[in-house]
């Protein structure tokens, strides 16, 4: 079987080295997603975390066909309106629909799955978020985006004093890695199926920080929203967890949204220069403008302010 047999017309596709298809057979439509490399991530992983959500009522791409071994697999079909298209048109309210979503979160964040068989019958278990993988992570901005901007002499003696800071910064974190996390946990991830809402891109699921989908959700670079509207968004988090310690959560949530944004614009910038995806790039100088809301007047996050004041000024943030 191979994909020259299949009524096919690409859509729009992700980061990722997915390739996304809709396959149309007479009023019937599907997914066809293809992925020569990392192809156990995009495909094999990428259905068994699916399983994971569909398994817990959540509605999540079904695998319907795989051909594994020509790099294919083909999934229900969502359709093209997702959560953040209704954002766009809606004006007022938008807390209405910020609701809904916490309250899916809230509904993900009680999987306790941690294995499961891949559909070709081996056991994926799935990882711990540690702070070592989350560093590893920031320092995509070391590796990648302070390069680009840093004179090269000083690029090392940078990376050495970032390195230190962040460490720090993990270390601070007062919650445990306990929590499934789907890790891009924002809206444009998540699709409106008639009156559900269904969960994609879910391939990097770890069991983690109870702040980190919420951090994804909150500091979205992808759509604009009012610092008012993003303590709000938070404040109802809050609300449905009573059991956790609220300064805590706002800690940790501060500290991995700072973190998680340092390690985009690292992500935008590699897509750029390794992967020739350009168009990522406009969208880092509003990372920034997440970043320094967090940053600034917080104590916890004066050292990081002064390095990155220093080395990255308003002229550099703003361009792209």
């Amino acid at each position: 079987m191979s994909l020259n047999n299949y009524n096919l017309k690409k859509i729009k596709g992700d980061a990722s080295f997915r390739t996304f298809f809709r396959k149309r057979n007479n009023n019937q439509t599907s997914i066809i997603v293809y992925s020569k490399k990392e192809k156990k991530k995009n495909l094999l992983i990428y259905d068994a975390i699916n399983k994971i959500l569909l398994n817990n009522c959540i509605l999540a791409p079904k695998l319907l066909n795989q051909n594994y071994d020509n790099n294919f697999i083909e999934v229900n079909d969502f359709g093209d309106v997702s959560i953040v298209k209704e954002l766009k048109k809606t004006k007022k309210n938008k807390l209405s629909i910020f609701k809904k979503i916490i309250f899916l979160l809230i509904k993900i964040q009680k999987i306790k799955t941690k294995e499961i068989k891949t559909f070709l019958k081996t056991k994926y278990k799935i990882p711990i978020y540690s702070n070592k993988i989350i560093l590893n992570e920031t320092n995509l901005f070391t590796d990648w985006y302070v390069p680009k901007i840093i004179k090269k002499q000083k690029v090392n003696i940078l990376k050495v004093q970032l390195n230190k800071i962040f460490i720090k910064l993990l270390s601070n974190m007062k919650l445990k890695n306990n929590i499934f996390v789907h890790r891009d946990f924002h809206v444009s991830n998540l699709m409106k199926v008639k009156k559900n809402t269904a969960v994609i891109d879910a391939q990097d699921a770890l069991y983690g920080n109870i702040a980190y989908d919420l951090a994804s959700l909150v500091d979205d670079v992808r759509i604009r929203t009012s610092n008012k509207l993003k303590e709000k968004i938070f404040l109802e988090f809050i609300k449905s967890k009573k059991k956790v310690d609220a300064n805590k959560l706002k800690n940790d949530f501060e500290i991995l949204s700072v973190l998680r944004n340092l390690k985009i614009i690292g992500i935008f910038t590699r897509l750029s220069i390794r992967d020739k995806k350009h168009n990522y790039l406009k969208l880092i100088p509003h990372v920034w403008k997440l970043i320094e809301y967090r940053i600034n007047k917080n104590y916890k996050f004066e050292e990081l302010k002064f390095i990155l004041d220093k080395y990255f000024p308003e002229k550099i943030r703003k361009s792209k």
